[in-house]
């Protein structure tokens, strides 16, 4: 299946990060979240991809127009004829990816439905999010939403705990502490959509379409969206502390998501 990622909205800056970047150029790592949610799609047999961008597109499109020269080794002799060796090898040479401008202020709806035309014969697709990466069985997630029939399947994540979680007994006694815990209870939306064609029958071609919004609102109504419910890991990247849990679980080697080898 192809992958659309949603790669144009402006967000939330992460003060002491880049206010240059788009969020999903933010590096875990060497690299972008953008590149460690592609790879991981990658590794399951997905490298079909379509960016949607819009703010500071540009930035993207320069990443993966230099690909060989952000991601490998390189010799460069200056002069008339310059000539560039690359000495170490990607594994992505045979990722296809489409960057489709989307406008700098259209509505995650409006993103999707303005690259209904690359997605053409195309039954079902996959849609997720720039900014957002987790360890979901992708291969499990087709099954279901292929086993229901219905138009899309969510991943429904516990979200990530923003404070340490203090376990004790009745004496007071602390028996466990978690610093980053899940909740216990309830879901949101983490992403990682599947979605079949008919979805752009709920899309109107209007820039202020919210995705989140009338589109998923009205296939709950149809009784057309099933849940996928993912326990594993799944983290935004949405603050600054956000970033610096990314990058420390990257650097430890203790990243859930990085399912290649490094």
């Amino acid at each position: 299946m192809k992958v659309v990622i949603l790669c144009g909205g402006q967000g939330t800056r992460i003060r002491g990060v880049d206010d240059n970047l788009p969020k999903p150029m933010i590096p875990v790592g060497r690299f972008p979240i953008l590149w460690h949610i592609m790879k991981y799609y990658a590794q399951w047999g997905h490298n079909q991809f379509i960016l949607c961008l819009g703010y500071k597109g540009q930035v993207i499109k320069d990443f993966f127009m230099n690909y060989e020269a952000h991601t490998n080794d390189f010799t460069i002799t200056l002069g008339n004829s310059k000539s560039i060796k690359y000495h170490n090898k990607h594994s992505e040479s045979d990722w296809e990816v489409t960057l489709a401008e989307t406008g700098l202020n259209s509505m995650t709806g409006a993103r999707l439905k303005k690259v209904q035309k690359y997605l053409a014969g195309e039954e079902d697709f996959m849609f997720t999010y720039g900014d957002g990466i987790g360890n979901i069985d992708i291969d499990k997630l087709i099954q279901f939403h292929l086993s229901h029939g219905k138009i899309m399947t969510v991943t429904g994540v516990r979200p990530p705990g923003r404070f340490g979680e203090l376990v004790s007994d009745n004496h007071g006694n602390v028996t466990e502490f978690n610093e980053k815990p899940q909740t216990s209870e309830g879901r949101i939306s983490g992403g990682f959509f599947i979605c079949s064609k008919e979805i752009f029958k709920y899309l109107p071609d209007k820039d202020d379409l919210v995705f989140e919004q009338e589109p998923m609102r009205q296939l709950v109504r149809d009784g057309e969206m099933m849940a996928y419910e993912h326990d594993g890991f799944w983290q935004p990247m949405d603050t600054y502390r956000d970033y610096i849990l990314l990058n420390e679980l990257y650097e430890k080697g203790k990243a859930p998501w990085v399912v290649w080898d490094r």
